[in-house]
């Protein structure tokens, strides 16, 4: 069974400030699904200092984008430092993890392969 097709309503043909749509929680990681479908998701992350996702593989491309803040993304054992409106690629397959030296926020858009 696939992921049942979901976008949010209240973005839909509207300006918004993405940064502002999660909102960082003490000692938290918050995430915010805005689109979910068959074919892939995007979605916005908040990081507090000290948070992160330990190291694991996914089947598909990610384009993490950073909104806020300033990420260190890992991606075979070779750390990338992202500041607010930069981006990087983690390709399938590979492992990856991210950790959040200072406060950040990104936007997680994931594509996959449907063939």
């Amino acid at each position: 069974m696939g992921i049942n097709n979901h976008t949010d309503a209240s973005l839909v043909a509207k300006a918004a400030d993405i940064a502002a749509l999660v909102d960082y929680q003490r000692g938290a990681v918050v995430s915010r699904t805005i689109i979910e479908h068959n074919t892939g998701t995007v979605t916005l992350f908040a990081f507090d200092q000290g948070q992160g996702l330990s190291e694991h593989t996914a089947s598909f491309d990610a384009l993490v984008h950073v909104i806020d803040g300033d990420a260190v993304i890992i991606i075979d054992n070779h750390s990338i430092n992202l500041k607010s409106g930069e981006a990087t690629i983690m390709p399938a397959n590979r492992p990856h993890a991210l950790k959040a030296d200072t406060r950040f926020k990104m936007m997680l858009v994931m594509i996959k392969d449907i063939k």
